[in-house]
């Protein structure tokens, strides 16, 4: 395994790993907060929004890679 590689791993799963765990947080949040059921729905459209361009970065650069 070459330093890329392992790298390119430890960012797939490791950032992963930390973007779960933010959700977690958020449900906490909401759970804690009494946000009800649009309020939930709100923290995570706006709280997890940042993590939709992650996810999709890695997507396209799967797609394009021969």
């Amino acid at each position: 395994m070459t330093e890329e590689q392992f790298a390119q791993f430890g960012l797939t799963f490791g950032v992963g790993g930390f973007m779960l765990y933010m959700l977690f947080i958020i449900y906490s949040l909401a759970r804690e907060s009494k946000a009800g059921k649009f309020g939930t729905f709100v923290l995570f459209l706006v709280l997890a929004f940042g993590m939709i361009g992650f996810i999709a970065k890695q997507v396209l650069i799967w797609l394009m890679t021969p």
